[in-house]
Parts: C-alpha cells; structure tokens; sequence
C-alpha cells in the first residue's frame, strides 16, 4: 500500500524500530517524496495527531511500505466554531442599534 495525502496511518514498529512499543503514532500523510530509498521504505510528511485527533506537531518519517497500517479509532479533527458577537434585533447593520442603546458611548458621543 502506497500512501497518498490525506491518509491517516498507524505508525508502529512495524514500519521502523524507531517507533516501536510507546513510540507509535498516529500519522496524517500530508505528502510522499519522491526521493529514492532503499527497496520497499519511504520517506512521508504529514503530521502527528493526539487521541482526539488534533496535530501535535510536523514530522518527515522514513518508514517501510509493508509495516504501514490505516489508523481505526482516531476521530477526525473537530473544527472549531466560529464565534460572532450577536446582533440586536433591531439592527440594520448601519450602526443605529448600537447608537440608540442607552449607556453606550460611541465616538460622535465623545466628541
């Protein structure tokens, strides 16, 4: 299995000693080099994600094909929301609501 951008890898140490026992991770593929290697190992980048399938940080990896398995368990990241200040009722997006409002200061008001 050859990777390809996107996927999302169990990095153990199958697929090198170096990320063997507690160093195994989780791996998004961000790209796959085209660099030559030794028969049957490549060189990945992509990113380390957590439990809860955040990126904890950047890393190229030089790993063998055959000891590469899909990730199962990982949830995919959550995106966060985005927040906007709620408008008043009565606003009409020219700024009268907020001048109207008794107690709030506005720039003609310091004036």
């Amino acid at each position: 299995m050859r990777p390809a951008p996107g996927d999302l890898l169990t990095v153990d140490g199958r697929a090198s000693v170096q990320f063997a026992g507690d160093r195994a991770l989780t791996f998004r593929v961000v790209s796959v080099s085209d660099q030559p290697t030794y028969h049957g190992w490549i060189w990945l980048n992509g990113y380390v994600l957590n439990r809860r399938g955040e990126a904890t940080a950047k890393r190229e990896i030089y790993v063998q094909l055959a000891g590469l398995r899909p990730a199962t368990g990982t949830p995919a990241p959550r995106r966060s929301r985005a927040t906007r200040p709620y408008a008043s009722r009565n606003d009409r997006g020219d700024g009268r609501a907020a001048r109207d409002r008794p107690g709030l200061r506005t720039r003609a008001d310091a004036r």
